[in-house]
């Protein structure tokens, strides 16, 4: 009979450790600031200006608090937006305009699954990295560009060069 008893007791504790180890995975998958970190400069009064007026939902997705400065999470981080990072320097990467703002998608750090794109000609600089599965990076942009206009301009990435 005690042999009985300590497998059930065994089985139970067991049953629990499972129980708790799949509720704090579950958690961690469901974190919205997983593999996140906040940009050098995201304590820069712009970046908390900016991450304040951000939208509570965008491109059809809800905003998740995620507790890092200069940084907002949209749905599943199907957008992700990341104030203070550097800006960027001359670059033949694509470039265009979205309501007044210059943008420039960051080939190197874009993958096939998710788009990132950063501010031109503003500092701090502005990084949104949005998936492409699900999320119209266009409709993103647009929305967030207003956001950026409270960012002292600095330069274009569309001058075409010396006159």
């Amino acid at each position: 009979m005690k042999l009985s008893r300590r497998l059930a007791v065994g089985a139970v504790a067991g049953i629990v450790v499972l129980a708790v180890s799949g509720g704090v995975t579950a958690h961690l998958l469901d974190d919205p600031a997983r593999g996140l970190t906040a940009a050098a400069h995201a304590g820069d009064a712009h970046c908390r200006e900016l991450t304040g007026k951000a939208p509570r939902r965008l491109a059809g997705k809800e905003r998740r608090s995620v507790g890092l400065d200069g940084v907002v999470v949209w749905g599943d981080q199907d957008v992700i937006l990341r104030c203070g990072v550097a800006s960027p320097t001359a670059t033949t990467n694509p470039c265009f305009a979205a309501n007044g703002i210059d943008w420039v998608l960051d080939e190197r750090q874009s993958t096939p699954d998710r788009k990132v794109i950063v501010t031109f000609g503003r500092t701090p600089a502005t990084q949104v990295a949005i998936r492409a599965q699900g999320v119209r990076t266009d409709e993103a942009i647009l929305e967030l560009s207003p956001l950026v206009e409270g960012i002292r301009k600095t330069g274009r990435c569309l001058d075409t060069g010396p006159a």
